[in-house]
């Protein structure tokens, strides 16, 4: 996502932020001013979004009235007439859970799980933690296709032993000769941490490219033993070694960035100081 759209994302949702009036320092939205924004068509559907958060904010041990508050409001229709409309005041952490469950391929949602996190509304620490979770979801998507090849070739005679020398030799491939192990010197990384930790999202994304192709001819050519596996493990890293190198990048040039497990739980304490930072709403009562 660019820089221009972020901006302009950020100012539609800060202009949609309403105080609270008996609790001013709670600043809160109505749902149905998020639900075009956010990409949904049909309330109906959003709904179902809705409800989604309530169930994980039910989840996480926290009162959902002091984050979701159903109310109706009047609309004025094409004719002039109004009518009632069920809405929802909903808090950042609120918010920030509806988006958590929605599509993060969808550029309206993967800005509002940053946008809701980030309790400022600067925009470098909004981009900054897209960038941040675009890395993580780059990560998880590498665990899950390598433990599909490990899994696929473990019915075709290829034990972890074996699927680890795999990986290796397509590490060598990707990163011009530089093995797994040399990789972690250059980059200081323990024995016992996986070298992808700690690489930049655009590895990780070469090697999950590089991983898929592998599992997938696999698959098509009845692929079996740990050689023939190998080989084509190999040729698919050095397809994207080549295809990186027509756009002037050698990925073993690029340099490291945090271990991952530490964004992982840097991410799971904000979302904890997300629920006090975002406020309550005030008791029903009171909005009488």
């Amino acid at each position: 996502m660019n820089k221009e759209l972020i901006i302009q994302m950020q100012n539609q949702f800060d202009e949609l932020t309403k105080p609270h009036p008996d609790e001013p320092s709670v600043e809160f939205w109505f749902a149905r001013d998020l639900q075009e924004p956010l990409g949904y068509a049909r309330w109906e559907n959003f709904q179902t979004a809705i409800h989604r958060a309530i169930e994980s904010c039910k989840t996480t041990g926290y009162e959902v009235v002091h984050h979701f508050r159903g109310v109706t409001k009047l609309i004025t229709h094409g004719k002039g007439g109004q009518r009632e409309v069920e809405d929802f005041m909903l808090t950042r952490y609120a918010c920030y859970l509806i988006a958590q469950n929605g599509d993060p391929r969808k550029e309206p949602i993967a800005f509002a799980q940053s946008y809701f996190a980030v309790q400022t509304r600067k925009q470098e620490l909004i981009e900054e933690r897209m960038k941040l979770l675009s890395r993580m979801e780059a990560r998880e998507k590498l665990r899950a296709s390598e433990r599909a090849l490990s899994d696929n070739i473990f019915e075709r005679g290829v034990d972890d032993a074996g699927f680890g020398r795999i990986r290796s030799m397509g590490d060598a491939a990707l990163f011009g000769g530089h093995t797994t192990q040399a990789m972690k010197d250059k980059f200081g990384i323990t024995q016992s941490r996986p070298l992808a930790d700690f690489l930049p999202t655009l590895t990780i994304a070469a090697k999950n490219l590089a991983t898929e192709m592998t599992n997938h001819n696999v698959q098509q050519s009845d692929l079996h033993g740990e050689l023939d596996i190998s080989k084509e493990h190999v040729q698919n890293n050095k397809s994207v070694r080549q295809m990186l190198g027509q756009r002037g990048i050698q990925p073993e040039a690029l340099p490291p960035e945090e271990d991952i497990k530490k964004l992982e739980r840097r991410v799971k304490s904000d979302v904890k100081k997300l629920e006090k930072q975002a406020g309550r709403l005030p008791n029903p009562q009171s909005e009488e």
